[in-house]
């Protein structure tokens, strides 16, 4: 699993996990953590989520060498990401408003969250 969750009361922690590749981004990877801040949306306990690249480096970008044995030309169409802010966030980050980046163990990371309800 390229994704984990690891939740400390309100606090969520999703953890982007491919140091072998810098976390650079595949089609799991973009499923999977979009997956894992709509749970976080979904739950009304959860107030921040933190995300963070394990393994020294937050994203190195898109997986060049995945990309290059693909045979799909947009391998991301199948993922339909909505705008809708049903959420924590002003719908501009993807229901994460107000993102921000910052230092996490040596590598970058992000946070977001805010008032629910």
């Amino acid at each position: 699993m390229t994704v984990r969750i690891e939740k400390s009361g309100s606090v969520w922690t999703i953890i982007h996990s491919r140091p072998e590749s810098r976390n650079a981004m595949d089609f799991e990877s973009a499923k999977a953590l979009y997956e894992a801040f709509l749970e976080f949306e979904d739950d009304h306990k959860a107030a921040v989520a933190v995300f963070w690249g394990e393994g020294g480096a937050f994203c190195a970008g898109w997986d060049l060498k995945h990309a290059a044995v693909l045979e799909e030309l947009e391998p991301l169409s199948d993922l339909t990401i909505s705008q809708d802010d049903g959420g924590k966030g002003n719908g501009s980050t993807g229901g994460c408003g107000g993102a921000a980046p910052g230092a996490n163990g040596g590598s970058a990371g992000g946070a977001c969250g805010g008032a629910t309800g």
